[in-house]
């Protein structure tokens, strides 16, 4: 059965239109996350370590993708605008934006949901389109670079067995989410610690 799988998935990576199927699935996965994207881009980038994928072109589509996808999701939330702005997810990707600026779109990117908060909330505060692009061609690229990585070391690592490269490259890309989950709440506690608690008000007269 696991040989019947993996014929399959050698056919599909030797096909041309994989590259149009990244880019496709890089694109939706701007305003729907649900799409595995990313393990999409990790597969095609194992499969290069036996020169079944141009490791090059895999980049360069999925990010291309995310790029293009961010800036539908960004004209998504331009046009829903007030709709968005009081929800709990829109309401964070508004605070870390008035705080951070552009560069909360490239920590976002690697946030499990915040990237599409972001996108659509920098759309719906009209966040200036222009450093938009600059700042999500920053983070696209560095997505596209990293899950193409990841799966290329992987299959790197296990070049005689690719289901095993693809395992150990969506265990890597697993464990940097969470480290960045892990670092982004302690960050967030300390804060809370730090703050200056509130004085009891003295109701007496």
């Amino acid at each position: 059965m696991s040989h019947a799988i993996l014929d399959l998935v050698q056919q599909v990576m030797s096909s041309p239109w994989l590259y149009v199927a990244l880019f496709a699935l890089a694109l939706l996965d701007g305003f729907f996350p649900v799409v595995p994207a990313e393990t999409a881009v990790i597969t095609a980038a194992v499969f290069a370590a036996s020169g079944q994928t141009n490791l090059a072109l895999v980049i360069v589509v999925s990010a291309l993708g995310a790029f293009a996808g961010d800036h539908v999701s960004y004209l998504i939330g331009k046009k829903s605008g007030g709709r968005l702005r009081h929800r709990k997810a829109f309401v964070w990707a508004g605070n870390a934006l008035a705080e951070r600026g552009g560069m909360i779109l490239v920590a976002a990117r690697y946030i499990p949901g915040g990237r599409t908060a972001t996108t659509l909330t920098m759309g719906a505060v009209r966040h200036p389109l222009r450093s938009f692009t600059f700042f999500d061609a920053i983070a696209a690229a560095s997505w596209g670079l990293y899950s193409g990585l990841i799966g290329f070391f992987g299959g790197m690592a296990f070049e005689n067995d690719p289901i095993k490269g693809l395992l150990l490259g969506l265990g890597i890309a697993l464990s940097v989410t969470g480290l960045v989950e892990v670092i982004r709440w302690a960050r967030k506690r300390r804060a809370t610690q730090a703050s200056p608690e509130r004085l009891p008000v003295d109701t007496s007269v």
